[in-house]
């Protein structure tokens, strides 16, 4: 588990393909190679990754096909920045939301807008899962923990504060460039649990009074 506060940018230094789907990757790093173990989870752009090898100054991780399929890592080169955060620790301060670093897909930046000290990203996703995001709600951006601002048919809207441009990679972004988008983990489970129980049950006040949403 995760809070979505990125505690450090690393950089790509081997990207060795086993096979087109099956990687293994190595990351430079610094802060967060200060406790590690082996077996240890790290979030790498928001994808929860396992530390298979490590030294002072590198670490390094399998990445399997449909992590690879279904995120952002395909266009990770040599080079490549990433951002890094250890799993949360249960005496540190929860400054995020709680990330999962289980990847709901990739959403592609339509429009950038420098709006004084901010700069407002728009980002296109499927429409389906535009349920689980919540106006002034959470969502993480390439495991970068973020607020809506607000929601279209298919799109949601984040501003990046001068901070989180100059701690993670989000700044850099571009439209047209993709990240991988985690919605709000809490959300999900409750329109989960709405849903099956809906296919029994007429969803109508006496339901939601009944099960306490109201």
């Amino acid at each position: 588990m995760f809070t979505g506060i990125v505690e450090e940018v690393g950089i790509i230094k081997r990207l060795t393909k086993e096979s087109p789907h099956a990687w293994e990757l190595t990351i430079q790093a610094a802060h967060i190679l200060e406790d590690v173990q082996l077996g240890d989870s790290i979030s790498v752009n928001g994808i929860c990754l396992t530390v298979t090898s490590f030294n002072s100054r590198h670490f390094t991780v399998d990445v399997m096909p449909e992590t690879a399929r279904s995120t952002s890592l395909q266009s990770l080169r040599h080079g490549s920045q990433v951002n890094l955060e250890r799993a949360m620790s249960g005496t540190g301060r929860f400054g995020g939301h709680f990330v999962s670093g289980h990847i709901d897909g990739v959403g592609e930046i339509i429009k950038r807008s420098p709006v004084e000290n901010a700069i407002y990203y728009d980002i296109k996703v499927p429409e389906q899962w535009m349920t689980y995001i919540v106006p002034k709600g959470s969502i993480a951006v390439d495991g970068t923990s973020l607020t809506v601002f607000a929601i279209e048919k298919d799109s949601f809207q984040i501003s990046l504060i001068p901070h989180t441009r100059q701690q993670t990679i989000l700044g850099e972004k571009k439209v047209g460039d993709v990240v991988n988008i985690e919605c709000d983990l809490l959300v999900k489970s409750l329109a989960h649990i709405v849903k099956r129980q809906a296919t029994d049950k007429q969803l109508d006040q006496a339901f939601l009074q009944e099960n306490g949403f109201m």
